[in-house]
C-alpha cells in the first residue's frame, strides 16, 4: 500500500481542522500512541489528533481521504492483536475525548454513550440505576467501549450473558470517506436491511470510527456467588466445565486457570493470598448469579457434585464481597504478571466448550515438540483458551523462525476441533497472516470486497485482519 506521506503542511491544514492544541507531533507522544498491550511491537504514527466531535472526525477523515493519508483510529490501547497500531504511520487519531455517557434510559434499559469512555465507568453509572452492562473485558478499568465494539469483546460473563455484539442496538459511524451514518435502531427487534450495525462490531477499525453507541442493558441481578475449585489435573479440570452445563447450570462466569498462572500472579500481586497444595495443577473459577439466593445455592451445591467426579480438591466457597474482589482479582491479573515476567506471544484459542481439554493437552504437545513454555487460562465456560507462549530463554532465530510454525499447528488444532483463531482479541496485525487456516481464498476475497466497498482508498486502519 502507497499513502502520502505527511508534511509540515498537512500539520497545519490539520491544526487549522482541529486547532493546535489537538494536534500532536512531539515523539514522546507518538511513540505513547504507537504501541498497545501487543508484545513490545511499536509502530507510531507521524502526527496524533484529539478530536472531541463527531464533526471533527468527519472533517480529518474527509482530508485524509482526499490527500490518501493513512488513518488509524486509536482507543485505550489496551489491544493484544495490534489492531490499533500505526503500520503506515499517517494520522493516529486518539478518540479519549468521547467520554460522555449520553442517557441512562431506564424506562427502555438501554444507554447511549460516545466511545472514549471507560468500560468499567459506563458499568458502574449504570449500576446507579439497578441496570447492569455485563461485557466485562480484563482491562475494564482502562479499556474503552469503542475498543470493545471494534473487537467484538467478551470477558468471563460472556457464558451468560453474550458478548458486546449482543448488547449492540445502533452506532453512530463516520465512513473513511467522512460521511457520517447511522446504523440499527434503539429496537429489540430490527429486520430493516442488512445488519450494518453487527457488520461494525468487530471490524476492528477497518470499515469506519464509530462515535456513538446505544447498548441494551439488563437488570442487575442482586445475588452473586463465587467458588475456586482446585484440580488435580488440567484436563480433568477442563473435563468438569462441559459437564456443569450438562448438568443443567448455567454460570455466569466460569474460568480457568492452570498451575503456572496461579503462582505467577501470587508472585506478583501482594494482597491476594489463595493456598495452593503442590499437587494442584489448576483451577475454575465459578460464579452463579440471579435474584433467588435458595436457588442459587442449590446451583453451588449441584455443581460441587458434578466437579466431585473429576478429581478436585477441596472447594473454596467465597465468603464476602471482599473475598470475592480477591479471587478475581487473581484471575484478572494473570495477563500482567505474565507480561511481567517475560516476553511472551498471547493467542486467543477458541473451541466448542466440549473439545476444550483436547484443546489443552494439544497445545502442550505443541509446545513441548518446539520447546517453548505456555501458560494457559481464560474463559473456559465459552471454550475461550487464551495460550500465553513464554520467551524464556528461545533464541532469537527460534523465536522469529520457528515459533510462528508452532502458532500455525495451534490455531489449525483449533479450526479441526471446530474453533477458530480468536475468540475476543480481534485478529488485527499479529493473526492476519494465520487466516487461511479459517478461512477459504472465497470468503477472504469476500471480506477484502467489503473492505474495498467501504473503503475503496483503503486509508482507514489500513494492514489488519486480511493476509497481505
Amino acid at each position: 500500500m502507497k499513502f502520502t506521506k505527511i508534511t509540515q503542511q498537512h500539520i497545519l491544514d490539520l491544526e487549522q481542522i482541529l486547532g493546535k492544541d489537538s494536534v500532536y507531533t512531539q515523539s514522546e507522544i507518538r511513540q505513547d500512541y504507537g504501541s498497545d498491550e501487543t508484545e513490545d511491537l511499536s509502530f507510531p504514527p507521524d502526527v496524533v489528533v484529539k478530536p472531541s466531535t463527531t464533526v471533527d472526525v468527519s472533517a480529518i477523515m474527509k482530508y485524509c481521504y482526499q490527500h490518501n493519508i493513512a488513518v488509524t483510529p486509536i482507543g485505550a490501547r489496551t489491544g493484544l492483536s495490534g489492531g490499533a497500531l500505526s503500520v503506515y504511520g499517517g494520522v493516529g487519531l486518539s478518540m479519549e475525548k468521547f467520554n460522555k455517557i449520553i442517557e441512562v434510559d431506564t424506562l427502555n434499559q438501554q444507554v447511549t454513550t460516545e466511545t472514549g469512555v471507560i468500560t468499567q465507568v459506563l458499568q458502574e453509572e449504570v449500576a446507579k440505576h439497578g441496570l447492569y452492562y455485563p461485557p466485562d473485558p480484563s482491562s475494564r478499568g482502562s479499556c474503552f467501549i469503542g475498543g470493545n465494539l471494534a473487537e467484538n469483546s467478551g470477558g468471563p460473563r460472556a457464558v451468560k450473558y453474550g458478548v458486546t455484539k449482543d448488547f449492540v442496538l445502533s452506532l453512530e459511524v463516520v465512513l473513511p470517506d467522512g460521511e457520517i451514518i447511522q446504523t440499527g435502531a434503539r429496537t429489540l427487534k430490527n429486520s430493516t436491511g442488512y445488519n450494518l450495525t453487527q457488520l461494525m462490531v468487530g471490524s476492528e477499525g477497518t470499515l469506519g470510527i464509530i462515535t456513538k453507541a446505544t447498548l441494551k442493558l439488563v437488570p442487575m441481578p442482586r445475588y452473586q456467588l463465587l467458588l475456586l475449585v482446585p484440580f488435580y489435573s488440567e484436563e480433568k479440570a477442563c473435563e468438569a466445565v462441559s459437564a456443569i452445563f450438562r448438568a443443567g447450570i448455567t454460570p455466569s462466569a466460569l474460568e480457568f486457570m492452570e498451575r503456572d498462572a496461579i503462582d505467577w500472579v501470587l508472585r506478583f500481586v501482594d494482597d491476594v493470598t489463595v493456598p495452593v497444595e503442590a499437587d494442584i495443577r489448576a483451577h475454575l473459577l465459578i460464579e452463579v448469579d440471579g435474584n433467588h439466593l435458595e436457588s442459587l445455592m442449590l446451583d453451588c451445591e449441584k455443581i460441587t457434585e458434578v466437579i466431585q467426579q473429576y478429581d478436585c480438591g477441596e472447594v473454596l466457597f467465597a465468603d464476602d464481597d471482599a473475598q470475592k474482589n480477591q479471587l478475581w482479582k487473581l484471575r484478572r491479573k494473570v495477563a500482567e504478571a505474565v507480561k511481567a515476567n517475560s516476553v511472551y506471544k498471547e493467542e486467543d484459542t477458541v473451541v466448542p466448550r466440549y473439545q476444550l481439554p483436547k484443546l489443552l493437552k494439544g497445545v502442550k504437545e505443541i509446545g513441548s515438540r518446539y520447546g517453548f513454555q505456555s501458560v494457559c487460562y481464560g474463559h473456559a465456560g465459552d471454550g475461550n483458551l487464551h495460550v500465553n507462549i513464554i520467551r524464556g530463554d528461545l533464541s532469537e532465530k527460534t523465536w522469529d523462525d520457528e515459533l510462528p510454525k508452532a502458532i500455525r499447528e495451534i490455531f489449525t488444532l483449533c479450526v479441526n476441533l471446530g474453533g477458530t483463531l480468536s475468540g475476543e482479541h480481534g485478529i488485527g496485525l499479529v493473526q492476519k497472516n494465520y487466516m487461511d487456516i479459517a478461512f477459504t481464498e472465497r470468503s477472504l476475497s469476500v471480506m477484502k470486497g467489503i473492505k474495498a466497498t467501504f473503503d475503496p482508498l483503503g486509508i482507514l486502519n489500513p494492514g489488519k485482519i486480511v493476509p497481505d
